[in-house]
C-alpha cells in the first residue's frame, strides 16, 4: 500500500475503528494500542485489500482478530484459561448470525414496542448510521443513540428471562 493510500486510509477509518475497538476493548489505552496495530497490520500486510467489502469492514475484521490475540496473551500471564473474551454488548448482534438464535430474537423484537423495535432493525439489520436513523424519526442523532441503546437492554433483559 502506498502512503498516500495508507494516510487516506488512517484519516478516514481511524475514529470508526478506535469507537469498534474501544466497545470491545472498554479501555482507552487498549483501545488505542489496538487500533494502531490495526492500521500497522493493515498497511504491511502481504496480502492488500481485494475489495470484496468496504474498507471499514476490513479493518475492523483485522482489528477484532488483534483484539482476541491481545486477550488470549492477557489471559496466558494471568493464568486464565484461554478463551477469547466476548462483549456482552455485540452479543446481540453476534447470535444474530445463528439462525435458531436468529428466530428467538425476532420473536422477541416482535412483541417489542415502537420507537425501541424499529430503531433497532435500522441499526442492526438496515446498518443505519444514528444520524439517518434520527432524521427518518425527524429526531436528533442522540435520540437515535438512547432509543437504541434502551432497545438493546430491554431485548437483553427479555433474552435472559426467555434463556436465549
Amino acid at each position: 500500500m502506498d502512503k498516500k493510500t495508507a494516510e487516506k486510509l488512517y484519516d478516514t477509518c481511524y475514529m470508526q475503528v478506535y469507537s469498534y475497538v474501544m466497545t470491545l476493548a472498554r479501555d482507552q489505552h487498549k483501545a488505542q494500542e489496538i487500533t494502531q496495530e490495526t492500521f500497522f497490520k493493515a498497511m504491511t500486510a502481504k496480502q492488500t485489500f481485494r475489495g470484496d467489502s468496504e474498507c471499514l469492514s476490513w479493518l475492523c475484521a483485522i482489528a477484532k482478530n488483534t483484539f482476541i490475540d491481545s486477550t488470549r496473551k492477557s489471559s496466558r500471564y494471568q493464568d486464565e484459561p484461554d478463551e477469547t473474551l466476548a462483549d456482552n454488548d455485540t452479543d446481540i448482534e453476534q447470535s444474530i448470525t445463528d439462525s435458531e438464535t436468529s428466530f428467538r430474537i425476532h420473536m422477541l423484537l416482535h412483541d417489542m414496542e415502537d420507537p425501541y423495535k424499529e430503531v433497532f432493525e435500522l441499526r442492526v439489520f438496515g446498518e443505519l448510521s444514528f444520524t439517518q436513523i434520527g432524521a427518518i424519526f425527524r429526531k436528533t442523532e442522540n435520540w437515535a443513540r438512547v432509543t437504541y441503546h434502551r432497545a438493546r437492554l430491554k431485548l437483553k433483559e427479555r433474552m435472559n428471562s426467555n434463556e436465549i
